[in-house]
């Protein structure tokens, strides 16, 4: 597949992802997607498959009243893309780390994702 076609899917998703169109996010994925998260060089989370990645976005949309990803930078190889983001999110809820409801979030991070058979088939986001 193209690495306009991919990049096209990627925007797609963080479009979705950003809007909290939770739907819109899932039918861009692989049946067996493998999400990970990382943060500070430690995987913190894990899912595999479409059920339970529905599951954490659905649980992780709730922490937030607004949220929002912005690439900045692209670097496909192959079925593999890479992209730099600003992160910037309002929090709906008190966390157990000490941010409180109405803190602003603002991070710089990546994310990595594999492409198969037309569908997002892995994200891996690092923070």
């Amino acid at each position: 597949m193209s690495s306009e076609k991919n990049k096209e899917i990627i925007e797609n998703y963080i479009e979705a992802y950003n809007s909290f169109d939770l739907q819109g996010m899932v039918k861009l994925l692989h049946k067996d997607i493998l999400f990970r998260n990382f943060s500070n060089g430690t995987m913190d989370t894990e899912t595999r498959g479409i059920q339970e990645f529905g599951e954490l976005a659905a649980k992780s949309s709730k922490i937030f009243s607004s949220r929002h990803q912005t690439i900045t930078q692209y670097h496909a190889e192959g079925d593999t893309t890479e992209i730099l983001i600003d992160y910037e999110a309002i929090l709906a809820v008190d966390l157990p780390n000490g941010l409180k409801l109405g803190d602003k979030l603002q991070l710089k991070g990546k994310s990595v994702f594999g492409i198969h058979e037309g569908q997002i088939s892995l994200i891996e986001d690092y923070s």
